[in-house]
């Protein structure tokens, strides 16, 4: 927090009460640093993972009082970097990745020390010599940060509860936000449910001085101050143009050689450590890696659903057993997954609609049972072309390229192209099908739930992110790249990664995800489609690694989502709940949504027409979060 003129105590006792708010993600201490004189408040709540001693405390002062930190996440080559700065003369006073993270700061500054790290990572850094304050994010965005003002007053945090803590944080819902948030069931960064509050980009750095701080947030454009340190584009663009050199079997060493020193690395803790293992690919390759490099049975777990097509404990426990972990298994009924739906408001302090949020949130309290760390397979997908819905909108884009550019164009503005019904079949999926100009556009159908989400919201004007792009990667030829490259930069760190920080930061687990390991990634992009995609087979050199470590039968597995039936709830258990929530008079009276067009959409539903479930589900956790939001308020 940044806030002149405010008593040191005053400051100290802000900070401390926003820090308090996020006690879940750090049980194990907490501390708070203040400069009255500069108007600056640091606030940590630590999860202790390495150096469990007091010498790990934060916020922490660099060894020459320059710097002050505070952070959330690992820099897992931490060692490394720490004999690296030892031999230019730093000393350690204990072995937290934190001491040497200030020392690589001091030594080569924040972009350098940045760059030279490999871990996951939301930093706070002041500055005392150029009284300024430094917020960085690591390369994937694995750890959230966000940001904004409450008065005049610049308040930062992992969460948004920190901010709420504020007493002058009382900022509004943007309505530009939530038409983003009715389109993909997250919203992207930079942009954030409240006005004045803004997300840090995946890969960027903000520097605010006290000039920054006082111009607000009415002269602030995150696109513009938030800066790459490390640009996901530009890089998938530079291995493009230096290709993999090589054929499958050197590809696969190459990559089981990454992947197993990243699953190391990220296996490093004082603390136990497990994997989640869902019995598919991603999760599979992790475990098995982690199981080679450990002498002891690694502790995996799964969640089952009894009775339900998205039932994978049957794999999951095929694979536990081939491999010899110390598997756990909980396997619960709709009931017990129905009991989590009130609490997803308050752990989602930013509305979130991904229905996987309520398995995982079951399997992060399964696992923080036994465990401090897991280790999870995220990444496989976007990296290695694993969703059905690429090779879907491969293949449309290959029919719409047959109509001439500017038929396609008029096929576009035509009525009904860009409404809800596009989503259902018929005419007016073949018009918004046909009248596509780039991947992008395809894509953005394939990902879309509300075609049309500013006409549901308000005053809304819906922001431009990746999505609206004709051609994210800008590389003629380089569709399969440009869609894996948007689902990297947006749904990957705001939907996958949110949901997985969150649910486990509730249950104060820490989930690490060495398949994006920024080594990893760059190999695979690196990669000749043809080794991602080959036939029929996605995933292509990833499953030939992962057959070194499990028989064919259990790789040549179908695709399985990792979801819950939502539908199905929202026609029995859920339904008086959502029916509550989704008024007409009560949305009419809070002026957010067009009322009428929610109520045909819910009426629909109700009447049995497909699809509506995935419309209603984003719109519910809103009004569940709106109602969260103002009680907090209210206290």
């Amino acid at each position: 927090m940044a806030q002149p003129r405010l008593h040191g105590d005053v400051l100290a006792a802000r900070a401390r009460e926003m820090g308090g708010a996020l006690v879940h993600r750090g049980p194990d201490d907490a501390g708070t640093w203040v400069d009255a004189q500069a108007g600056i408040a640091l606030a940590h709540q630590r999860l202790s993972i390495l150096d469990l001693s007091p010498l790990g405390h934060q916020p922490m002062e660099s060894a020459d009082g320059r710097y002050v930190l505070a952070y959330n996440g690992e820099v897992y080559n931490f060692a490394p970097l720490r004999a690296a700065l030892a031999a230019v003369g730093h000393r350690f006073r204990g072995h937290s990745d934190t001491e040497v993270l200030l020392a690589a700061v001091a030594e080569w500054g924040i972009e350098d020390a940045l760059q030279r790290c490999n871990g996951m990572f939301a930093i706070a850094l002041w500055d005392r010599r150029e009284r300024c304050l430094w917020l960085a994010r690591d390369r994937v965005g694995k750890k959230p940060l966000y940001y904004g003002w409450a008065g005049d007053a610049l308040v930062f945090g992992s969460e948004l509860k920190a901010l709420w803590r504020h007493p002058d944080f009382d900022n509004g819902v943007d309505r530009d936000a939530l038409a983003l948030l009715l389109r993909f069931n997250y919203i992207p960064a930079p942009y954030c449910i409240h006005e004045r509050a803004f997300k840090l980009m995946p890969g960027s750095l903000l520097r605010l001085d006290a000039a920054a701080a006082a111009a607000g947030a009415a002269a602030h454009d995150p696109q513009r101050a938030q800066q790459r340190w490390w640009d996901p584009r530009e890089r998938m663009r530079k291995a493009i143009a230096t290709p993999f050199v090589g054929g499958d079997g050197e590809a696969a060493a190459a990559l089981d050689a990454v992947l197993r020193d990243a699953v190391g690395l990220r296996m490093v803790a004082d603390v136990p450590v497990g994997v989640f293992l869902s019995g598919g690919t991603d999760s599979s390759t992790v475990a098995a890696l982690m199981q080679a490099q450990s002498a002891e049975p690694v502790r995996s777990f799964t969640i089952g659903f009894r009775g339900s097509d998205h039932d994978e404990a049957p794999l999951a426990r095929e694979v536990a057993d081939y491999l010899g972990t110390a598997h756990t298994e909980f396997e619960v009924d709709g009931a017990d997954a129905l009991a989590v739906v009130p609490q997803l408001p308050a752990m989602f302090d930013e509305p979130f609609a991904d229905a996987s949020q309520i398995p995982t949130a079951m399997v992060s309290r399964l696992a923080r049972q036994e465990v401090t760390v897991v280790l999870s397979g995220d990444g496989g997908d976007e990296l290695f072309f694993g969703y059905g819905r690429y090779q879907r909108a491969l293949r449309n884009w290959r029919m719409a390229r047959t109509l001439p550019r500017l038929l396609r164009h008029g096929l576009a503005r035509l009525p009904g192209a860009r409404g809800e019904s596009a989503r259902t079949g018929g005419v007016a999926t073949l018009l918004a099908e046909s009248g596509v100009q780039g991947i992008g556009d395809v894509y953005r159908n394939r990902v879309s739930r509300w075609r049309n989400p500013a006409a549901v919201v308000t005053g809304a004007r819906e922001p431009q992110t990746i999505y609206h792009e004709a051609d994210p990667l800008g590389l003629p030829g380089r569709e399969a790249e440009a869609m894996m490259l948007a689902d990297f930069m947006a749904y990957l760190p705001d939907d996958l990664l949110c949901k997985v920080d969150r649910t486990s930061m509730a249950v104060g687990l820490e989930a690490r995800a060495p398949l994006l390991d920024w080594r990893v990634v760059e190999l695979a992009w690196s990669l000749p489609q043809h080794m991602k995609l080959r036939g029929d087979t996605s995933k292509y050199l990833l499953k030939r690694v992962l057959r070194g470590y499990l028989p064919d039968a259990m790789v040549d597995r179908p695709k399985r989502g990792f979801g819950a039936p939502v539908g199905q709830w929202l026609r029995g258990d859920l339904a008086q709940w959502a029916g509550d929530l989704l008024d007409p008079v009560a949305m009419r009276r809070e002026g957010l949504f067009d009322a009428a067009r929610v109520d045909a959409i819910w009426r629909g539903f109700r009447r049995g027409q497909r699809k509506w479930h995935t419309h209603l589900w984003n719109v519910l956790m809103f009004q569940a979060w709106h109602a969260c939001w103002r009680a907090s308020r209210g206290g």
